[in-house]
């Protein structure tokens, strides 16, 4: 970001310049009234009075002279050059308007340096990273894959001015940092995108699985069994081993690198079968556990299933039908009573039971007088 200065009529920028490259110096007048325009450099030499240039420096070409502007161009700039410039106006009194030169060295390549080639799982390592003789020093960031670690930065002023900065990084490797690498970020306002990296070579024990290929399904005797170790590690294992733990594997059994098999199997050889790999930083292991069945096992279980569901559907459907008599036996009972009372009426007005006979029989002819009601 470029600062404006202003000194009355006059305006300037400060300038910053990579070594190397081309500096443009440019003073330029508001309301100019004829009056001379002229640069000067650090040590007040004039580089450019109007468009004439008494310094004998080739290296300073004029870019455009009015009576707004005075622009010079400084090529293949050299730290000598830095400092400030002055763009001076000949009025009464004069007036001055400064540009500050600021020239930007580049640091060299980045050298990343490892403590450690090669490293174990779990070991902590250090790694250093310097930048060299840039100006103004640089600043130093550190990345393993896509995380960034801090760094403790040293800083140098060396006798010709310039800066180099060395960053020491220290952490601890797992086996999912093998082929990661570990990156060095120089963030300095004279480059972009400067960095060195390293790939990380991390050792680790083996990783151990057991694949049961035969049977599928339970293990009944007289079946064989089939199993496979799985072992990977960095160096791959040098040794694959079976055991049979607290006891010793059967006799019978073959062991072929990492397979075990075992024919005709019965109820003897249950037990923990442990596959074991080593290589020259640990060993590791895998367990698998061996039950035989009858050999009938199993075979019944569909049907059992069947019969509970089965079970299950008849016991609900009379749990049903129970609540539905219940409910029916109620209702039926409490309208029964209702029909004997109507029945019983003309027979209870009577005084004899002559009387109630023919009240009874009269009461069924006379509709009008008695109803009944079925339900």
């Amino acid at each position: 970001m470029q600062l404006k200065l202003v000194s009355q009529n006059l305006v300037t920028d400060n300038v910053s310049v990579v070594e190397g490259e081309m500096a443009i110096i440019s003073c330029r007048v508001k309301n100019n009234d004829d009056s001379v325009i002229q640069l000067l450099n650090p040590n007040r030499q004039t580089i450019y009075f109007r468009d004439m240039r008494p310094l004998k420096d080739a290296r300073f070409q004029l870019v455009n002279f009015s009576d707004n502007e005075l622009r010079v161009s400084l090529s293949n700039v050299s730290l000598s050059d830095e400092g400030r410039y002055v763009c001076q106006l000949y009025t009464d009194p004069p007036q001055e308007a400064y540009a500050d030169i600021t020239v930007l060295i580049p640091p060299g390549n980045p050298i990343i340096e490892a403590r450690d080639e090669v490293l174990s799982e779990g070991n902590e390592t250090e790694m250093t990273c310097t930048a060299m003789s840039s100006k103004p020093a640089a600043t130093l960031r550190w990345m393993k894959g896509d995380k960034e670690l801090p760094g403790k930065p040293k800083v140098e002023l060396t006798y010709d001015k310039m800066y180099t900065v060395t960053s020491r990084l220290t952490f601890t490797v797992s086996k999912e940092d093998d082929g990661v690498p570990v990156v060095c970020i120089v963030d300095h306002p004279a480059v972009k995108d400067f960095q060195a990296q390293k790939y990380l070579e991390v050792q680790y024990k083996p990783e151990v699985k057991i694949v049961v290929e035969f049977p599928q399904g339970l293990t009944r005797e007289g079946e064989n069994l089939e199993l496979t170790c799985q072992a990977k590690g960095k160096p791959q294992p040098q040794r694959v081993n079976w055991v049979k733990v607290d006891d010793d594997v059967p006799s019978h059994a073959v062991i072929t690198g990492g397979d075990l098999y075992i024919e005709n199997l019965n109820k003897s050889y249950n037990g923990t079968y442990r596959c074991v790999a080593s290589n020259s930083v640990g060993e590791s292991y895998d367990d698998y556990i061996l039950y035989v069945y009858d050999s009938r096992a199993g075979e019944g279980a569909p049907r059992t299933v069947d019969h509970a569901v089965i079970g299950g559907v008849v016991a609900v459907v009379v749990f049903a039908m129970l609540c539905l008599l219940i409910v029916l036996g109620r209702y039926f009972a409490r309208h029964k009573g209702t029909y004997f009372t109507h029945e019983a009426k003309g027979a209870d007005d009577a005084a004899d039971a002559d009387t109630a006979i023919i009240n009874a029989e009269g009461g069924h002819t006379n509709s009008d007088e008695k109803k009944e009601y079925y339900i």
